[in-house]
């Protein structure tokens, strides 16, 4: 059999980080195996669409790295690839089932339908439409249901699960499940205003589409059994399913909104980068040799097994996310840096600097920080002569002798033909020899007087970057700011 499997979002938002992780294993699981990987947009539920929401969540994948072998943009030879230009092919199979009396009309209004669950909810059950005791095709029969719909009366088409026997499929992640057939509730398949639902759209869709695998978020297994039962009601084939864990918070609880960021979007905005954002997602609830964090994309294809994803629910772990990016950052490629890093100090207000300079920044401070946008205000007094001073590092270093210590210093600097950590350090070295002072005594006050900051790369790397004039110009400044008492 080929293996075909979709991604299936609906654009009513953003694309949350959980069906980021679904698009990627359904994408890992159809590269594994030389098939094919659908985009298809199931816009049915037309009272929650978001304008953009389709252009953002491809948008979103398409940074991901997940292209897909057949879309709306890259066509195919089963589309459309938008439910809502499949309109006809939904009411063609509702009406069938209606036909073969595997679905019936259902006339019950919405006061009717709260009667009936409060009245459920008193006899200590949960929701499942009664339709022995509602307002519908099986109750008033067809004649008279059609007599309604010619009045022009709203209804809804609903399938007619079973009520007896079981409903059983397999699932690759969970194994055997069996379901009684009494505890499917006979789900709407065409609302009011025409259009499917989801249940209908769905299985009408994988089955024409020749979905061979069904890889989707846990949220969906309780309604498995009845697109089981549709597959069975057509005499189609059934794909094999896979449903993936729930993403959980630190808390245990379900991933959501109200906890924090959940959006794809949320993560680029912050700076996290690509690779190691899809390596984080790849590994919540699965792991191909649990031996090492790390792998490319290629690894992941060619060792995914969906067999061996987890059951329990995966906790998204932020602090982990974190060390991953930073574990990226410190081996990203320095030309791939360097438009970024021009990006994030464009923000800063800082566009004048050469790539090179950049590109020695980048090399500079990657190791130490998490994110690439982290670098330009930490690094401010690389663009300019810093204008405040830590009052802390200033007590703390600055004192009523520092200034007849360093000073000796900085002429020896200044007679240096070439300004490079090698020199600079070596001078340095050769003078608290020769005057028997301890290196930090000098360094942490040439640190305050070039940085104003307590905390930064390397000295010598530090003036070799700021160069010989400009470190000059920064020790006089400084010193005879010191002696007005300016500062």
């Amino acid at each position: 059999m080929d293996v075909r499997v979709r991604f299936a979002p609906s654009p009513t938002g953003y694309l949350h980080v959980g069906g980021l992780r679904t698009a990627l294993y359904n994408y890992l699981f159809a590269k594994k195996h030389g098939g094919k990987c659908i985009l298809r947009i199931e816009d049915t539920d037309r009272t929650r669409l978001v304008d953009n929401a389709t252009e953002n969540l491809i948008s979103n994948l398409r940074w991901a790295g997940i292209e897909f072998d057949e879309s709306l943009e890259n066509g195919g030879e089963f589309g459309p690839y938008i439910q809502s230009e499949r309109f006809d092919l939904y009411t063609k199979y509702g009406k069938e089932l209606l036909e073969k009396d595997l679905a019936y009309y259902a006339f019950d209004t919405s006061d009717e339908l709260a009667e009936m669950r409060d009245r459920l909810q008193k006899e200590g059950g949960s929701f499942k439409y009664d339709r022995n005791k509602m307002r519908n095709s099986v109750t008033i029969g067809m004649d008279e249901a059609k007599k309604l719909i010619d009045a022009g009366e709203n209804y809804v088409i609903r399938m007619k699960v079973p009520e007896e026997g079981e409903v059983k499929f397999k699932d690759i992640i969970r194994g055997e499940v069996t379901v009684p057939c009494k505890d499917v509730d006979d789900q709407i398949l065409l609302k009011s205003d025409g259009y499917p639902t989801y249940h209908l759209a769905n299985v009408v869709d994988d089955h024409f589409m020749q979905i061979s695998h069904v890889i989707r978020g846990e949220e969906w297994l309780p309604s498995t059994p009845k697109h089981v039962l549709l597959y069975q009601f057509f005499g189609w084939d059934t794909p094999d399913f896979a449903h993936l864990p729930l993403l959980l918070n630190e808390k245990k609880a379900k991933l959501s909104k109200r906890h924090g960021d959940v959006a794809v979007e949320d993560f680029k905005a912050k700076g996290y980068l690509k690779d190691a954002f899809v390596n984080f997602i790849a590994l919540l609830g699965w792991n191909p040799t649990g031996d090492r964090e790390i792998y490319t994309m290629q690894e992941f294809i060619d060792l995914f097994d969906l067999s061996k994803v987890n059951k329990a629910g995966a906790v998204f772990d932020l602090k982990k996310l974190a060390w991953m990016n930073q574990q990226y950052l410190k081996e990203l490629n320095t030309s791939e840096a360097i438009p970024m890093l021009k990006a994030e100090l464009k923000k800063f207000g800082v566009s004048d600097l050469e790539d090179d300079y950049i590109a020695q920044i980048f090399d500079l401070f990657k190791e130490r920080v998490t994110f690439i946008n982290e670098i330009p205000e930490m690094t401010d007094y690389l663009y300019a002569e810093p204008k405040e001073f830590e009052e802390k590092y200033m007590a703390k270093r600055w004192k009523e002798n520092t200034a007849e210590l360093v000073k000796p210093l900085i002429a020896k600097l200044a007679t240096l033909n070439e300004f490079t950590h090698d020199s600079t350090h070596d001078i340095t070295k050769v003078h608290c020899e020769d005057e028997g002072v301890k290196m930090g005594e000098l360094m942490h006050p040439l640190r305050l007087m070039l940085t104003g900051k307590s905390a930064g790369a390397g000295m010598f790397d530090t003036m070799a970057l700021i160069g010989k004039e400009e470190c000059m110009k920064r020790f006089e400044s400084f010193l005879s700011k010191k002696e007005s008492g300016e500062l």
